[in-house]
């Protein structure tokens, strides 16, 4: 028998303008538990939506027990034994948990009169369950049981398909400590029963606590696979953003003015409490941290976005009150969504709508919207931010993500903003576009808007920002400035080391 539970070979896979998997190898033993490292956009996910079937490689191989795989979707997946536990569970909460378990299966359990035999599939459920030391009954609907119940009767439904390979994303991000604890247990037993595990987190202490190797990737290559036991935290970090970035970006600012945005007390019920910082004139500030963090909701608390309490809210040292994003944008407050194309811009609509449609009083010629005023506004802003198109009668759904990106920017930028939030503001775009943009941010900055940026790349946040706020878990870690920004500090506060 093959010492490898699973071979991945030479895998690669492209999507339009970015390479998410280059060249990738990885082996996993059985009884081991792999633990897959990286920043966000690594090609972490990538990786495991190819071994379990939702994304098909453009080259390599997989191997299961020594044996080929040829092409396979979900369905092959399970067949094979690879089971999946995302970090958003995908249970049918309406559905009983033995339903759940045998979800895509019950036709094999019937009855002689044809009805899903529900005496059998409840009582091999609970041979599971009681597996697993757990309480769940298996006739309960699984809206009623807690995040942790609801990942045990995830992990039983693989299992249950004689499961050899188990993924774990992003595991404990939604468990108490003491549901931690139990589903570290349960892993430990599934080691036991050489089932190979290939466990994604963040979080170093998990990684190292449970891991027996460690593949670390970066920018969708395998930089090493290490033995955990011969390497700590810091190592794992440095492979995982070590390169020099600074040659990509414009040079920082050297001076500072007055604070121009002052936030006290910014809180939302669950998600982040009492978030308090500064912006100076001059300064381009990042808020980091790894997804899921608060970053983006601590920029939709202070837009009016979500709703929070806003003890105090300076701008250029005059107090204002925002009680919707309506009254943000009047205050010259305006934010920059991380999802262009769902919450960002019209894309059925013309170039010339998208930039104006932030500001329809500055083309309305009495009680009309003027063509030609739209026009040579669109084409202004066009030109301003290269935005590569041949009119601005075009339609942004035909544009590169890059143009469309930059058409997102010149539709706030038509509002005159004094801050602007951009969050994930060259997520999905070509390196050339990144460049420009970053260029303007900082011209922006230099000419007195007030800039924020929220960015999973912590390239992009060491090389543009002045100062830096760290998120982990929906509070602040701590904030660096000036030369102690760097990615492996930065890495360190995001992940709790």
């Amino acid at each position: 028998m093959d010492e490898f539970v699973l071979r991945m070979e030479h895998i690669g896979k492209t999507f339009p303008g970015t390479k998410a998997l280059d060249d990738v190898s990885i082996e996993l033993r059985r009884g081991e538990v792999l633990a897959l490292v990286g920043e966000n956009g690594a090609g972490k996910s990538t990786l495991m939506n190819v071994l379990g079937g939702t994304e098909s490689p453009d080259n390599g191989r997989i191997f299961i027990d020594g044996a080929e795989m040829g092409s396979y979707g979900t369905t092959g997946a399970r067949d094979a034994g690879i089971g999946f536990v995302h970090q958003e569970l995908s249970s049918c909460l309406h559905m009983t948990v033995a339903e759940n378990i045998f979800m895509g299966r019950l036709h094999l359990y019937k009855t002689a009169l044809g009805f899903t035999d529900y005496a059998r599939i409840n009582g091999e459920a609970k041979e599971y369950l009681t597996m697993f030391s757990s309480k769940v009954r298996p006739v309960q609907k699984m809206r009623e049981l807690k995040i942790a119940d609801q990942q045990v009767v995830e992990i039983i439904k693989s299992i249950s398909i004689n499961c050899k390979i188990l993924i774990f994303d992003e595991p404990t991000s939604s468990l108490t400590e003491k549901e931690v604890e139990y589903l570290f247990d349960i892993i430990n037993r599934l080691k036991s029963q050489d089932i190979g595990i290939i466990y994604i987190s963040h979080r170093m202490e998990e990684v190292f606590r449970l891991s027996d190797r460690i593949a670390v990737l970066r920018d969708g290559k395998l930089v090493e696979t290490l033995k955990t036991s011969g390497t700590d935290a810091n190592g794992v970090v440095s492979r995982m953003v070590g390169r020099s970035i600074s040659e990509f970006y414009p040079p920082k600012s050297r001076a500072f003015g007055p604070d121009i945005l002052e936030v006290e007390g910014l809180s939302s019920r669950n998600l982040f409490q009492n978030v308090s910082f500064k912006l100076k004139k001059g300064e381009i500030l990042g808020f980091s941290g790894l997804v899921g963090a608060g970053r983006t909701e601590v920029a939709s608390g202070l837009c009016g976005l979500l709703e929070a309490d806003r003890r105090s809210i300076k701008l250029n040292g005059r107090r204002i009150v925002i009680r919707n994003y309506s009254d943000a944008i009047k205050q010259g407050i305006v934010y920059l969504t991380e999802d262009r194309k769902a919450l960002g811009l019209f894309l059925k609509l013309q170039v010339k709508k998208n930039i104006t449609s932030t500001n329809l009083k500055g083309v309305t010629n009495g009680f009309f919207i003027s063509n030609e005023a739209e026009i040579r506004t669109a084409a202004e802003y066009a030109e301003k931010l290269n935005i590569k198109l041949s009119t601005v009668e075009q339609k942004v759904d035909s544009l590169s993500g890059g143009n469309q990106q930059k058409i997102m920017v010149a539709k706030w930028l038509y509002t005159a903003p004094k801050i602007f939030i951009l969050d994930e503001p060259t997520r999905g775009i070509d390196v050339g576009a990144k460049s420009e943009i970053h260029n303007m941010l900082r011209e922006l900055c230099d000419a007195g808007t007030g800039i924020i940026i929220i960015s999973s790349e912590l390239t992009e946040i060491v090389g543009m920002c002045d100062r830096v706020i760290v998120m982990c878990e929906n509070r602040v870690m701590g904030e660096v400035t000036g030369g102690d920004i760097a990615e492996e500090t930065i890495m360190k506060l995001a992940t709790a080391v």
